[in-house]
């Protein structure tokens, strides 16, 4: 960047955040009690820019546009689909597999087009209409946006509106959802719900808890009936995570799928005081998770199986990163550990470094390569003290958007995960 341009853009910051970024104008921020992300280090970010860190201005542009542009959206509910779930209660989620086509073209008396066919990577259009697929992701996108812009700024507009959100899709008895997903990624004709849906709330779902750990800190409007809400909700939610057919079946699956169930189990058991079942759940992630997913190169066999090799690679490792965030908790550390052929989860990020930094073409199945989508998982490495990774930070593809990393340093999934 040009320095008058560079120049601009700080000058704008200064504009935008002289109403919150000034040094002794704050109280002492408190540290969230978050799962994921790292409460104490949100906590020292916070202090640094309240004490005018112009480092961070641009950072918090990037954040605060984001968290702009929800202002004007939602509240979104369950209760509004077309159709209810399979059950007939509205209150259940309801979404559609993605990889599954219709056969046949629809007509009268086979108005769904069945039977369905699996098209793996290929994502069916359909899928975003008629079920609550789409406005779940931006109920977890908004809330950890909009709750994260209230935290560095203090801006109110931000939290209320989280709070609207959050409220509107769990809590209130007209348009909560209920806790369950027996209806996640059903297949026309064939089946009312499967197991395999559960991963359309793991891959997203410690975003909400984290911003309700944020919230709790004192935002505006977030009151103690929505802490307790909230807190009944995960519990009920954990729980059927835990116990129902379709959790106990998600979770002894083999690739990233039980992966993204380990990591939200143990989130929601953290969030709701269950310390026990959340230390429980990350050890046995070593056995259980990457001494069999994880090749002793550091590849994972069941994601390159994948016509979309690097986009499921890089997904299991958000799963990973995250499960090992949540593991200081509770005093575990995951990305210490070593499994019989030497796997790692270090080593997992490490065959991800050249394409990641465009050193080498990735060498495997991608319909839709974007060498951004590995740049989280790579941060988290090299934060948790992988000399490669930290060599490989500056070579890394900025995503869309921007690189929010010194403000959110936990993982996410960078390129798409729609379905």
């Amino acid at each position: 960047m040009r320095g008058s341009s560079r120049a601009a853009v700080l000058l704008a910051a200064v504009v935008a955040f002289a109403a919150v970024v000034v040094p002794g104008a704050q109280a002492a921020p408190k540290a969230p009690d978050t799962a994921v992300l790292d409460g104490a280090r949100l906590q020292r970010t916070k202090v640094r820019l309240d004490h005018g860190d112009r480092r961070l201005w641009p950072v918090l542009k990037d954040l605060t546009a984001r968290a702009d542009t929800w202002l004007d959206q939602g509240p979104w509910t369950v209760v509004d689909k077309p159709r209810p779930a399979p059950g007939g209660d509205v209150h259940d989620y309801l979404s559609q597999a993605p990889y599954w086509w219709p056969s046949t073209a629809p007509t009268a008396g086979n108005p769904w087009g069945c039977p369905y066919v699996q098209r793996d990577g290929q994502r069916n259009p359909e899928v975003d209409s008629g079920t609550d697929r789409q406005d779940v992701e931006r109920v977890f996108d908004s809330a950890y946006d909009l709750s994260l812009a209230w935290y560095y700024t203090g801006d109110r507009r931000y939290a209320e509106k989280a709070g609207q959100i959050l409220r509107t899709w769990f809590l209130d008895p007209a348009t909560r959802m209920n806790p369950n997903l027996n209806h996640a990624q059903f297949i026309p004709c064939k089946y009312d719900g499967r197991a395999i849906g559960i991963i359309d709330f793991s891959q997203s779902y410690t975003g909400v808890v984290d911003a309700l750990a944020i919230l709790a800190t004192g935002a505006p409007g977030w009151t103690g009936a929505d802490r307790s809400g909230m807190a009944r909700w995960n519990s009920d939610f954990r729980d059927w995570l835990k116990d129902s057919d379709f959790g106990k079946e998600e979770g002894a699956a083999a690739n990233n799928h039980g992966t993204f169930y380990d990591m939200q189990l143990a989130a929601l058991a953290y969030a709701t005081g269950d310390t026990a079942l959340a230390r429980r759940t990350v050890l046995d992630a070593r056995a259980g998770r990457i001494d069999p997913q994880i090749a002793g190169d550091g590849s994972q066999p069941q994601e390159l199986a994948r016509t979309r090799s690097w986009h499921y690679s890089t997904f299991d490792l958000v799963a990973y990163t995250r499960l090992a965030a949540i593991g200081r908790h509770v005093g575990v550390d995951l990305w210490a550990y070593r499994g019989p052929d030497g796997q790692s989860l270090f080593k997992a990020v490490d065959y991800l470094l050249p394409a990641a930094t465009g050193a080498a073409a990735w060498p495997h199945p991608e319909l839709e390569f974007e060498r951004f989508a590995a740049s989280d998982v790579v941060r988290a490495a090299a934060d948790a003290g992988d000399r490669a990774a930290r060599r490989a930070v500056p070579l890394l593809a900025e995503p869309p958007g921007g690189d929010l990393w010194q403000l959110r340093p936990a993982a996410e999934q960078l390129d798409s995960i729609a379905g």
